[in-house]
Order: C-alpha cells, then structure tokens, then sequence
C-alpha cells in the first residue's frame, strides 16, 4: 500500500516537473520572438531614419538609390500591413495575399541590388543602372499600390453595403413602432353604431344610466406606455419611493 501511495507521489512530482518545463518554455519562446519582433522593429526604424535623411542629404547616385529603396519599402511595408489585416475578415483577400508574396520575392531581390550598389565605387556606372533600377522599383511598387487600395475600396464597399442595408432595415423598424393609431371604422359600421346608441333599451339603458351615475369617463388612450414599475434597463437608476406626508 505504502510501495503504491510513493509511486502515485512520484508520478504527480514528475507531472508537476514536466508541466513546469513545459511552461518554462512556452514562456521562454514567447519572450524570445516578443524580443526578435522588438529588434526588427527597430532595425527596420533605423534603416529608414538612415534612408530618408540619405535621400535628402545627399545628391547623385547615392541619394537617388536612398530614395528608391526608401519608396520600395514603405510602399511593400504598408501593403502588407492592409491585406493582413483585412484577410481575417474577407477570405476572399487570401488570393491577393498569395500574389503579394510573389511580388515580395521580385522586392526583395530590388532592395538587395540597391543596396549592394550603394558600396559600389564607380559611380558613373551606377548612375547608368538608374533608369532601369527606377523602372522596376516603380513596376513593383505601382502593383502593391494597386492591391492595397483594390483591398480599401472593397472593404469601403462592403461597409457601405452593410450601412444601407441596415438603414433600410431600421427604417423599417421606424415606421412599423410610429402604426400606433387604431384603423379606421368601416362607414356602415359607423351608421349602424350611431343608431344603437340613439335607442338604449333595456339592461342597455340601465347601464348607460349607472355609467352616467358613476361620472365622466376618460378616453382610453390611442399608445398604451408600459409600466415603469415593470420595465427596467441597465442604463436607468432604480426609482426611489415617493415620501408621504
């Protein structure tokens, strides 16, 4: 009994030690690639600082290659940034998702040809490659343009949609709550009341000479509010009890 209470003991201890190893690590790695995130925000932050203060500082062939690869990546940074976002609540952007990670490979090989012609000497020739290093720069950027604002305006359309839509459906809902006055009496309905209450006879006349008796009566009113007593929402305060005297 007691052999049986010390293996159940040590099992737990070593559940208990497995768990702790398993959290230390899940913890560790969650750490680690919060700090990776952390240092490639700041890489990427320096670079452009180093960027746009070389595409303004500088002439020449230096200063032109700062400024293409300075467009190049603000233009592949923001389009990312808006189809990722958007993908979670329209699938349909999965595909441009997909064509975007295509362009990326074609950007990616443009930076890394920027930036190895930024430490080239011979600036007469890099100044040749300009035209054609611009061409390219501006096919790959004008096609991140194009489906990040393709992305915006379909999400627009789809919110547009859905803002019409329920206008429509609260003015709707407006009119059926504003119906609140009985129909109309038919004309011969109408007659054929008026002269049953010109002949009371009878129990008829009794009653209307008790009603009579009794007082005026009120109209009934045409909306019927419901009780404050009985209705109730998180937004009112509780009503206090009126003080007698």
């Amino acid at each position: 009994m007691e052999a049986a209470i010390l293996t159940i003991l040590a099992l737990l201890f070593v559940a208990f030690v497995a768990l702790g190893v398993y959290a230390t690590v899940k913890v560790t790695k969650a750490a680690k690639r919060g700090v990776d995130r952390t240092l490639d925000q700041a890489r990427r932050t320096v670079e452009d600082t180093t960027l746009r203060a070389k595409s303004f500082g500088q002439a020449g062939a230096a200063g032109e290659l700062a400024r293409l690869r300075l467009s190049l990546r603000t233009s592949m940074r923001a389009t990312q940034d808006a189809l990722q976002a958007g993908v979670g609540q329209d699938a349909s952007l999965k595909e441009s998702l997909d064509l975007f990670h295509r362009l990326s490979a074609h950007g990616f090989e443009l930076d890394a040809d920027l930036k190895r012609l930024e430490r080239e000497p011979d600036r007469a020739w890099v100044a040749g490659q300009l035209p054609e290093l611009t061409a390219r720069t501006e096919r790959i950027t004008s096609s991140a343009d194009a489906l990040r604002r393709a992305a915006r305006d379909r999400a627009l359309r789809f919110a547009e949609d859905d803002l019409s839509t329920l206008s429509a459906q609260i003015d709707v809902e407006a009119g059926a709550l504003r119906h609140w006055t009985d129909p109309e009496p038919a004309p011969g309905a109408a007659s054929a009341g008026t002269e049953e209450r010109g002949r009371p006879t009878g129990d008829h006349a009794g009653a209307t000479g008790r009603a009579a008796d009794a007082g005026p009566r009120s109209e009934p009113s045409a909306i019927t509010g419901p009780d404050p007593r009985l209705t109730a929402y998180p937004w009112e305060k509780s009503a206090r009890p009126e003080t007698t005297t």
